[in-house]
């Protein structure tokens, strides 16, 4: 991920990788294929980590493509062009290329060519200037964006437990949190860039994408489950002593197969800055 403050761990992306998968919006890439150029499309994906949006999305795009990944870890940006992570998109016609930098920092010159600009589970870790620096850069360079997993919020486990509010609560204080000297949007960066995108003349829709996991997602669950918790007890300590045995209790029911977990997340897609009348979009959920 591109954000100064986010860890980000190869193991935590490809654990969460079929999750994002299943929860990310297939309606709006149907709405996005038709304001894509005919020929050939380049894609920027900013904060790339891995290259999941790629994978994703490149087979849905049924064109010859060439992706521009940026990130600021190197790491992730070689395994994102590694044989092995592009092996799903081997019957697909693309090339990909990697720029290592803050994704904060572009502008509309960056993103020059661009057909597309992508994001995925980026937004909330950023500062309502840089979303917003984004934003103009995406409207500027005249191509839609794509933005994905943006947290909402909303999680919601069953069975209900009396802390899950408390819990969630402080958790979302601690996505708001201000680290070294920036204030994160959280679950505020879905409504901010929608705002932001609309005011610089993109229409935007919005669709809701929740994870939503089960018996078949016990390793997911549980590492989600404790970074949950550990930072609601970071963000409001008096919570660490009953949250013990709130955790230990949903890790017993996570690995028996008897939690469900729905985590709110939100895709968005924008034209931006398009001149076709017929292809504005309305900014409305789906």
């Amino acid at each position: 991920m591109s954000p100064p403050a986010a860890t980000v761990t190869p193991e935590w992306l490809s654990l969460r990788e079929s999750a994002d998968d299943a929860a990310r919006s297939r309606d709006l890439v149907r709405q996005l294929l038709p304001l894509l150029p005919a020929g050939d499309v380049v894609v920027h994906d900013l904060g790339s980590g891995t290259g999941s949006m790629t994978r994703w999305l490149a087979p849905q795009l049924r064109t010859t493509q060439h992706w521009v990944l940026h990130d600021l870890d190197e790491s992730l940006l070689a395994i994102a062009v590694s044989a092995p992570a592009l092996r799903p998109l081997e019957d697909t016609a693309i090339t990909i290329s990697t720029r290592r930098g803050d994704a904060t920092g572009l502008d509309a010159a960056d993103l020059a060519g661009a057909s597309l600009v992508t994001t995925s589970a980026l937004l909330d870790l950023l500062t309502a200037d840089e979303v917003t620096s984004i934003a103009a850069a995406c409207v500027r360079s005249g191509a839609p964006a794509l933005f994905t997993l943006s947290v909402t919020g909303r999680v919601q486990l069953i069975p209900a437990h009396p802390l899950d509010a408390s819990i969630g609560a402080a958790f979302n204080a601690h996505q708001r949190r201000i680290v070294d000297g920036r204030r994160l949007l959280g679950p505020d960066a879905v409504a901010h860039t929608a705002s932001a995108l609309t005011r610089l003349g993109a229409d935007v829709v919005i669709a809701d994408t929740p994870w939503r996991l089960g018996a078949g997602d016990v390793r997911l669950v549980v590492e989600w489950l404790r970074g949950w918790v550990a930072a609601a007890c970071e963000q409001q300590p008096e919570l660490r002593d009953p949250a013990r045995g709130y955790l230990r209790q949903r890790l017993a029911e996570a690995a028996a197969g008897a939690l469900q977990v729905s985590v709110g997340h939100a895709d968005m897609l924008a034209a931006a800055g398009l001149a076709h009348g017929s292809n504005h979009l309305r900014t409305r959920p789906v």
